[in-house]
């Protein structure tokens, strides 16, 4: 068990590291079509400063690293990074998120610099439909992407479909399908409706779960890659599996176990919570390690025991795609 527990007495071992707040889709959930205000880059962390946070971190006990956006493959070098941290003693998990736009090129190089697997956001299997929820024509790159990234090892591969009523729900068992015939390991997400997602309805996680069981029963599962608040299932004799992640209708607060560290270098407590703790500005004024490592534990000791979207309670300060989910 980790040495690094919060007020709540939950153990935290994994920490969200956002490479940057750029990315190559406008997903109607996540970014506006305009796009965001970008940080200056001047304002990034460089990639010995987030080592820096993660070596601090693994030496409290975070084990676990993912690697998110924005797009966090449109940052360049990331295979660089990726060997920095794969490197690092305490990190036994080092993943990724991503949109699969640009993972077929990258796959073999991630997987040669330590990476150990992939997320992959993916909300429909349908050309027009991509490009209307993306404002991109680029299925075809991610299905290829995804592709890549078996060939590469990077598994397993987990496909992440945020499910929005009228837009995509249709095509929940054709997602489900695919854990039977293809073996994917598909994740469904409730919509967490705030920001630029707040005009969009969520389908709860037991509506869709019950479009699924008319392909038939589910049976519950150990799938051990991540320690994240997916509940898996699959079909008999199915390779592949079914998550799902409930933020809004079962909230998982009450075993949470992450930080997340934004591209410009803040570290949040939560991720429905605007509480920050500025790293950056220490970072750039020479602080020792322990100085950081006290910054880490100041953070975990913020954290709140949930979030409170259903009593309307929403982060203003920042989109979901400045904080890599």
């Amino acid at each position: 068990m980790t040495g690094l527990s919060d007020s709540f007495q939950r153990p935290i071992n994994y920490l969200r590291v956002s490479v940057t707040d750029r990315c190559n889709l406008r997903c109607i959930y996540c970014m506006p079509r305009q796009g965001i205000a970008l940080s200056p880059r001047s304002e990034i962390l460089s990639y010995e400063e987030i080592q820096t946070v993660a070596r601090a971190a693994a030496t409290l006990g975070i084990n676990k690293l993912r690697l998110t956006g924005g797009e966090p493959l449109v940052r360049a070098e990331l295979p660089r990074l990726v060997h920095m941290l794969s490197q690092m003693e305490g990190i036994d998990d080092l993943s990724l998120t991503t949109n699969g736009v640009l993972l077929k090129r990258y796959s073999a190089p991630l997987k040669q610099a330590g990476l150990k697997r992939v997320n992959v956001s993916l909300d429909t299997l349908k050309r027009e439909r991509f490009k209307q929820i993306t404002g991109r024509d680029k299925l075809s790159h991610v299905l290829a992407g995804i592709e890549a990234a078996h060939k590469a090892g990077l598994e397993p591969v987990k496909i992440n479909m945020v499910v929005m009523r009228g837009i995509n729900d249709d095509e929940v068992l054709d997602f489900a399908r695919l854990s039977k015939d293809e073996g994917w390991n598909v994740r469904f997400i409730e919509l967490m409706p705030f920001g630029q997602a707040a005009s969009l309805q969520f389908v709860p996680v037991a509506e869709i779960e019950q479009i699924i069981l008319s392909l038939g029963p589910l049976e519950p599962c150990s799938f051990s890659p991540g320690n994240g608040p997916a509940k898996y299932f699959r079909f008999s004799q199915a390779s592949g599996t079914i998550g799902f992640i409930s933020p809004l209708s079962e909230h998982f607060c009450f075993n949470c176990n992450r930080l997340r560290l934004t591209a410009d270098g803040r570290l949040r407590p939560c991720l429905l919570s605007d509480e920050e703790v500025d790293l950056r500005q220490p970072l750039r004024q020479e602080a020792s390690p322990e100085e950081v490592s006290q910054l880490i534990r100041q953070a975990v000791a913020a954290k709140p025991e949930r979030h409170h979207l259903a009593e309307g309670v929403l982060p203003k300060e920042r989109t979901m795609c400045h904080m890599g989910g």
